[in-house]
């Protein structure tokens, strides 16, 4: 489903001359603005009309329910727990899956090996709610994919719709979201506080990076781009956030490294994983973020991963 590599994957490189563009654009992380504020005014132009109009397959009931949400776009498809039915209220986390399709499926569901899990199931085995949504243009949904642009506003509705669940405790709602879920996490974690932490798996600096042909944007137009690059507002983020990712190729190290170079605030923590890819990272880390997040029940978030951490969680996966 992650189609979020760039050069790995043979994705193809944005022109000489926008990097140079790009380039020269480089304000302080410290006075970036809010994402939301730096979008006020614009109206975005697409290249290219994108809608998959195959709905979400249903999930298994004991697992997850198909609902709606509403977003701007209108109302989208998602997945969530169930509710428990015992009263209480659990943390819960949103999770963006990988790809340019906006849409979900069985991922979320079906038995994946853990060279390559991208279902992020192990939340639901520490009791964490969990919801998939997609977005506007995938899985039969109104609106058109606008790579990185209105999906911004779609997560934010998918987060106040989860909040409002009466089994989900609205003070411990977290995100995470893998390769291109990863860079939308980012640019969602810079548009709000909502989150209580937030969970960047394998983004990339600059959403050009993923290749004209992947994009509904024009890849040359700097404003475009620079408003859908989480590079350039890291600066706005104040929820603890995590950008995470494997050591080994395939990889997107070389966006976490731009990211380093910004200065971004101490929020930010970088986990570079030894001995995994783009991939492989998934199934060890989200297994320790989910034993992390059961045991952040404090009035603060209390969430800290180290690299001996990491290391060791990559040492006790089980192979299949």
């Amino acid at each position: 489903m992650t189609n979020g590599l760039k050069s790995a994957l043979g994705i193809v490189p944005i022109i000489a001359g926008f990097i140079l563009l790009a380039a020269n654009w480089s304000p302080s992380p410290a006075q970036a603005p809010n994402l939301q504020e730096a979008r006020a005014g614009h109206k975005t132009v697409l290249t290219q009309q994108l809608r998959y109009s195959n709905p979400a397959p249903t999930p298994p009931s004991e697992l997850l329910k198909l609902v709606k949400y509403p977003s701007p776009a209108g109302n989208l498809a998602a997945y969530v727990t169930p509710d428990p039915g015992d009263g209480k209220k659990r943390p819960a986390i949103l999770w963006l899956v990988g790809g340019f399709g906006n849409g979900i499926g069985s991922t979320a569901w079906k038995k994946a090996n853990p060279a390559n899990d991208q279902s992020a199931s192990v939340f639901r085995e520490f009791g964490i709610v969990m919801m998939y949504p997609s977005l506007r243009g995938g899985s039969g949904n109104p609106g058109q994919a606008e790579s990185f642009y209105g999906e911004v506003d779609d997560v934010l509705a998918a987060a106040r719709y989860l909040a409002a669940q009466p089994y989900v405790d609205p003070k411990r709602i977290y995100l995470g979201g893998h390769s291109t879920g990863g860079t939308l996490a980012l640019l969602v974690a810079e548009s709000t506080d909502l989150f209580r932490a937030v969970f960047s798996f394998g983004p990339v600096a600059e959403a050009a990076d993923y290749g004209a042909k992947s994009l509904t944007f024009d890849v040359g137009n700097a404003q475009e781009n620079r408003l859908r690059s989480p590079l350039y507002y890291l600066g706005a983020i104040r929820s603890t956030t995590f950008i995470v990712e494997g050591s080994d190729k395939p990889s997107n190290l070389d966006s976490i490294r731009q990211f380093k170079q910004r200065k971004p605030p101490p929020v930010i923590t970088f986990v570079e994983v030894p001995n995994t890819s783009h991939f492989s990272v998934l199934a060890p880390m989200n297994r320790l973020l989910a034993q992390k997040i059961a045991k952040d029940t404090g009035v603060e978030p209390n969430i800290k991963v180290t690299d001996a951490e990491a290391g060791d969680a990559v040492n006790n996966t089980p192979a299949q």
